[in-house]
């Protein structure tokens, strides 16, 4: 996501933040007047990263695309098209809480309780995205054939120990399709528990509703 930021401003759009690698409203804003200084017009300027567009933006900034097995638009993605790179991203609380920030920032969740939330699960299933517990190896889910990253596929991965099958289900549009990228995988999350849980969309029920997101209950699988 750095290579497309760095690419949209030399092209003179603005990102205030800058290149921080995370796609929030700032890097979707710029995406879109990428996609109408190319011609697109209507939805199909939305500052959502598709494979034409990107492809030209790559063509300028000189990073090549390859658009096999590319994510759909909607954001679901198939279990074919998860990847598996580790972009090595910051651990730790102070880290956690600026990635669920972004993540609820995203996902349209509320921030009052969604970050504590996140906060709470990344501390119990990673130890807040720490390298030795980017991947749960014990579980009933180590299993499967093995993936690009040397691990069994069904592997719980990332900060919030999302399965490949879940993290591809309930991908956010706009986001990395590794669940070792954190907001990806805050994301992800963020969206399955909605759905399993019933979390209502500002996430007021979230810590009621998930035990592993309640810091005042036991920890628990989710």
């Amino acid at each position: 996501m750095r290579t497309v930021q760095k690419a949209l401003i030399a092209r003179g759009h603005t990102i205030p933040d800058e290149a921080t690698g995370f796609f929030g409203q700032q890097t979707k804003d710029a995406y879109k007047q990428e996609q109408l200084a190319q011609g697109f017009t209507g939805t199909d300027a939305d500052g959502l990263p598709g494979c034409a567009s990107l492809t030209e933006l790559g063509r300028h900034a000189g990073f090549p695309v390859d658009c096999t097995g590319a994510a759909p638009r909607g954001g679901r993605l198939s279990l074919s098209q998860v990847t598996y790179d580790d972009p090595d991203d910051d651990s730790g609380e102070a880290a956690m809480r600026r990635y669920a920030t972004k993540a609820c920032e995203l996902t349209g969740m509320d921030v009052t309780f969604g970050v504590p939330a996140l906060l709470t699960i990344t501390r119990r299933e990673s130890v807040h995205n720490h390298p030795k517990f980017r991947v749960n190896l014990t579980d009933v889910n180590a299993r499967g054939p093995k993936a690009p990253d040397g691990h069994p596929q069904n592997c719980s991965r990332g900060a919030t120990q999302c399965i490949p099958a879940t993290f591809a289900t309930y991908h956010q549009a706009g986001t990395a399709t590794t669940p070792y990228d954190v907001v990806a995988d805050m994301c992800a999350t963020v969206n399955y528990v909605r759905d399993r849980y019933q979390v209502d969309r500002s996430g007021s029920n979230f810590a009621a509703r998930v035990q592993q997101a309640d810091p005042h209950r036991p920890a628990r699988g989710y």
